[in-house]
């Protein structure tokens, strides 16, 4: 995945930090000088990591506050550009995206182990159901062979559900 950092920032020296910051992080840094140009920049496309310098974001919070609402998955970040190098910005920058990795990495094995819950007990209800079918007397022959090619194919699914599961 292409990652990409948008710092809005009207601090001089921008074009510097955010050559830097490319080297240091091997991403791609995009530069924008106000708010309004960084939601401009937010709907064009996604980022990685928004950076907000700390001074746009305390004269303006409710612009800042529009900034993190439009970030959309990128990891929000206020820093202040006027005290902070580009060695100390790269480390944070780092640091964010390898939690936001990290929890993305937890998320997705809970939906995982929620869905493989979920579709065990479902296969399980078919193998029952299934057999409680094929149990009545009252069922055809042909009600028969279909019911147990459903057993069979309940049966194929937990083996399988169970062999990735290990």
């Amino acid at each position: 995945m292409n990652q990409t950092v948008l710092m809005i920032t009207s601090i001089a020296g921008a074009e510097n930090c955010a050559a830097s910051l490319a080297r240091q992080l091997g991403f791609a840094v995009e530069i924008a000088s106000s708010r309004k140009a960084g939601l401009a920049s937010l709907r064009r496309r996604e980022y990685s990591c928004v950076i907000v310098d700390e001074n746009i974001a305390e004269a303006d919070p409710d612009g800042a506050e529009l900034l993190w609402k439009h970030s959309g998955l990128a990891v929000p970040m206020q820093i202040n550009f006027a005290i902070a190098g580009s060695a100390r910005l790269a480390r944070e920058v780092r640091g964010a995206l390898a939690r936001r990795e990290q929890e993305q990495a937890l998320a997705m094995r809970a939906a995982a182990c929620s869905m493989e819950s979920e579709l065990k007990s479902t296969v399980t209800g078919l193998l029952l159901q299934s057999q409680l079918a094929l149990a009545d007397p009252q069922v055809t022959p042909q009600l028969s062979v279909k019911l147990k090619m459903m057993f069979e194919l309940a049966g194929t699914l937990r083996e399988r559900l169970e062999r990735s599961a290990v």
